[in-house]
This record gives structure tokens, sequence and C-alpha cells, in this order.
């Protein structure tokens, strides 16, 4: 969704109205998971997808006849055996959709939620996919205040309490409540899509291998920032245009800094006198990937001023070093990809093998 946000939002800014297609659920193996969204907007114009091309003709249709006929719609599309390339998924999983009409009249806060998104402020939408309650209704809910209604005050109370407590997380999922919000019940079903800030990229050392990982943390939507604490290296011209750019000692600026379970952290200093200042500050904080550059020499002199300085076992432990996958990287940009392919494995429990050589679903469980 947030891919295609932009678009949508002028659409609705233009008052017309178009069919909103998003995966709800998935099993198996599925190629996008739940959050994917595909639009179809004025004449037919197509933007997103919920299933990289398997079934997008049929979601397509669907998609017009719910602006047409102004109601939502739930479809499951799966594995078909006679006619698997025009409407079910070859990969062999199996994805549900919602379809519904998006306007002005029908969703007086769409365009709140797409200036929130566009600000970072965290919002959650809940929509009814299923059950006793309206089918496509929505309700999107902020920090102190919600717009919309799922149907029932009571519904609309007990969704928005849990979309609250998931919001920093950008959690995103089916939750099951009673018609009145009660919560030992599960007739009605609602999809929450959180729409969470970015999660953040601190790259420290400002080298040529620093701006081919600010580039490709930029491309997988992390919101990057490079720091050294020598200016003639740490200048704007040399990095993304989205990448801020500070001066400043990396420890410093990284212990003035919110940090939390999505945060990535490359250190490429090369130097003792910036590198273990700021890995003793990020091995004791919240990350979901601390990684450090340099050669075996440099790790074992590295681990040893780390034990010296007094960090345990199990912070230690937290440390990629040397960062990256073994891909036999040379340029600064190969060595990027080694870290992102090791940061993506590492967030969804990937082994970093050849697929070829591997058993079972490609996707990993609870992605699709």
């Amino acid at each position: 969704m947030r891919e295609i946000l932009a678009v949508l939002d002028r659409w609705y800014a233009a008052r017309v109205p178009f069919g909103l297609a998003t995966v709800v659920a998935v099993s198996r193996s599925a190629p996008r998971g739940p959050g994917a969204a595909m639009a179809v907007g004025p004449d037919g114009e197509v933007v997103g997808s919920v299933s990289g091309g398997c079934v997008e003709g049929a979601v397509f249709e669907l998609a017009q006849e719910a602006v047409e006929s102004e109601a939502a719609r739930l479809e499951t599309f799966g594995y078909s055996d006679e006619d698997a390339f025009a409407v079910g998924l070859t990969c062999g999983g199996e994805i549900t959709v919602l379809v519904r009409p998006v306007s002005p009249a029908r969703d007086p806060a769409f365009g709140a939620v797409a200036a929130s998104v566009a600000g970072g402020e965290p919002v959650t939408v809940a929509t009814v996919v299923d059950g006793p309650a309206p089918c496509g209704s929505t309700l999107a809910v902020w920090l102190r205040t919600a717009a919309g209604t799922l149907g029932t005050p009571g519904l609309d109370a007990a969704v928005a309490a849990d979309a609250r407590g998931e919001l920093a997380l950008g959690v995103t999922g089916l939750r099951h409540y009673g018609p009145h919000g009660e919560r030992r019940e599960d007739t009605v079903t609602v999809f929450l899509q959180s729409f969470a800030p970015p999660p953040r990229m601190l790259v420290f050392g400002a080298i040529d291998y620093a701006a081919a990982v600010a580039r490709i943390g930029d491309f997988l939507g992390y919101r990057v920032t490079v720091c050294d604490a020598r200016p003639v290296f740490a200048t704007p011209h040399r990095f993304p245009e989205g990448a801020e750019v500070v001066v400043d000692w990396p420890h410093r600026y990284l212990r003035g800094t919110h940090t939390d379970e999505r945060t990535v952290i490359c250190v490429l200093t090369h130097d003792p006198k910036f590198d273990v200042p700021v890995l003793l500050e990020a091995l004791r904080r919240p990350a979901a990937y601390i990684g450090a550059m340099g050669s075996r020499r440099t790790h074992d002199d590295r681990l040893r001023r780390l034990i010296e300085s007094g960090l345990t076992d199990r912070e230690l432990s937290r440390l990629r070093s040397p960062l990256g996958l073994d891909l036999g990287a040379r340029t600064p940009e190969e060595v990027a990809v080694s870290v992102a392919a090791e940061i993506v494995a590492l967030r969804w429990g990937g082994t970093g093998s050849p697929l070829s050589g591997t058993r079972g679903a490609i996707h990993p469980r609870g992605v699709g």
C-alpha cells in the first residue's frame, strides 16, 4: 500500500472512485504478503500488485465491479491444476484478497491516512473483511484519535485499542471479534494494516562502501543516515539524495539517537578509534542488525578491544563481523548487495543458501 499511496491520494483528491484490492491473508508459498495492494483507477489505470502477476487479471475485473456496484468483496485465489496461469497461483500457495471501492463519500478519512503515511506519523487502517459487520467498512486509528466506523461503537473501541497497541511495530494481520467488540468471539474478521515510520539504517563511516550501502538501504525502504566525524568525507553530494548526512563522532551521534528492534546499524569506519566506541554503544541497545566491516585480522583486534571494554559474550553474539554474506563481492556495489542479503536473511530467518539446493517453501512462514 505504501508504494502506491501517492497515486491513490491523487485519485482521491480528484474525487474519482477507484477499486482497491488488498491481500489480507496468505497460506503456504505466495509471492506477496498481507498488505500488498493493487488499485484500478480512472480509465482502467492499474498501480501495484497483489501476486506478482498470477491473479492480477481477475483482480482487475473484481476492482472494476466493486466501483460499479459500490460493494466490497472477499475472494480467495489458490493453485489450480487445470488453469494455473489464468486464475491461480503457480507457486502452489493461496491468497485472500479484499476488493473494495474507495471514494471520499465512503472513506472520508483516506486523505488524512495518506497524509500521515507521507509524514511518517503512525496510523493503522482497520477494515472489516468478513462476518456480521459491513464488509469493507474502515476505521483509521492514530495514537490519540480515530475516524470512521466498523459498524458498532463496541467494535470500534476494541479494534482501536488493539491497533494502538501495535502501532509502533507496524503489525499487519487479521484479528477476530464479536459484533460489539467481544474478545472471546470470532464472528467478525478485521484486517489491521499498520503504517509505522520506515525503519532506520545507520551507516557509520563515509567511505565508498557506505555510499553503496546507503543506496541499497534506501532502495529497501530504510530511512538512511550516514555519520562520520570527518567533514571532508561526510558531504551530501557523495550519498543518495534521500540519505541524511551527519558530521559527528559516531558513538556520540548514536548515543543521542533512538533505535528500536527494526534498526539496522552498519559500522564501516575501519578505525578502532571510531568503530570500537560506536560498537560499544550499539551492542547495548535495541537493533535488528549490527554489522562491522573489516578483514579477519581487523575483526580479531576489534573483538579483543570490545572484550577488554567489558562487553559480555551475549552482547558480542549480536555482532555480524565481518558483515555480509559470502558472495565473492569485490566492488562497493557488490559488497552492498552482500550486506543487504544478510540483513534480509536475518530478518526473515533465511539461510543464505542457493534456493536450487534447498527444499520446501521458498517464502518464509508467515509471509506467504
